[in-house]
């Protein structure tokens, strides 16, 4: 029995550790997740649910990438969903790990259908939610719009709420437009019947020219949101991070499930326009892989 085994028999292990053990020996792992309605938190419940008797997953809610990194860093989580984007910003991504790529983010910029704004130019003076506090989108949709050439705070007025807030702030008049950075579809965005896409296709490219190759053009399927068109948006992936704290056994188990159970792990509302897929795991835009991930891949794929 190695140390961590014979402290999870014994008791010692202390609830503050940070991987704990159910009584059959089972690892813990804290998953910092997003916001209830969003695909990271739906993902991390699809991941707890696959993993049982395997390796016990709490998902975590949060406001988003940035709280997410920010409690691993802490030691409050053992694991994170984050944008790429944002991890490339972290001043400490060294420390980081990767269990895998899981997904891609769709950016959607969201107006009401009656509005007139027809692209993210025609957003000059209009009022923006740029995603909740310590979410990606804060800091991608500060990109989205320099690369559109407005000026965050002089062209546009920023603040900052929580998706379900935002919709209804967005619905009541209050602001005038929202960015979520999200799957597809996104229960709480009303597209096509009150809401509607903005294309960002064309930004795409100034996006990669001024800030790098993490931003993708993608296009969300016509009837990802039942009766709309197909709109053309920006990607950034997604990845499962965490540091070299993690055991072994429990990356290892983490990255069975991604090979092996991909189809339980992507929202029945999402499928076909989310999925998992070996080839693309792997791709962790230069965050290294646990070493308990790596035999994994290899046993799997060569």
């Amino acid at each position: 029995m190695n140390r961590r085994g014979f402290l999870c028999a014994t008791g010692i292990l202390t609830a503050g550790a940070l991987t704990g053990c159910d009584g059959d020996g089972t690892p813990t792992v804290r998953v910092a997740a997003g916001e209830v309605g969003g695909f990271y938190h739906a993902f991390a419940e699809l991941l707890a649910r696959a993993a049982a008797g395997t390796v016990h997953i709490e998902p975590v809610t949060t406001t988003g990438s940035f709280a997410n990194l920010a409690l691993l860093d802490r030691g409050e989580v053992d694991a994170a969903l984050a944008l790429a984007d944002s991890i490339d910003a972290d001043p400490d991504r060294g420390r980081l790990l990767a269990i895998g790529r899981v997904y891609e983010n769709y950016l959607q910029f969201v107006v009401r259908d009656a509005s007139g704004i027809r692209s993210a130019a025609e957003l000059r003076g209009a009022r923006i939610s740029l995603g909740a506090p310590g979410s990606g989108a804060t800091f991608t949709g500060d990109r989205l719009l320099r690369a559109a050439g407005l000026e965050p705070g002089r062209d546009v007025e920023i603040t900052h709420l929580a998706l379900r807030d935002a919709v209804t702030a967005l619905g009541d008049g209050f602001i005038d437009a929202l960015l979520w950075a999200g799957g597809v579809p996104t229960p709480a965005l009303d597209v096509p019947q009150a809401l509607r896409l903005l294309d960002l296709g064309d930004l795409a490219q100034p996006m990669r020219d001024r800030f790098g190759y993490l931003y993708d053009r993608v296009t969300i399927p016509a009837d990802a949101y039942p009766g709309a068109a197909a709109v053309r948006t920006i990607g950034v992936a997604n990845l499962l991070v965490t540091t070299g704290a993690l055991p072994t056994r429990a990356a290892a188990a983490l990255t069975e499930l991604l090979i092996t159970r991909p189809d339980e792990l992507v929202p029945a509302e999402a499928a076909g326009t989310q999925f998992l897929d070996v080839r693309s795991l792997i791709g962790t835009d230069g965050v290294p892989l646990h070493p308990g991930a790596v035999p994994v891949y290899r046993r799997h794929h060569g």
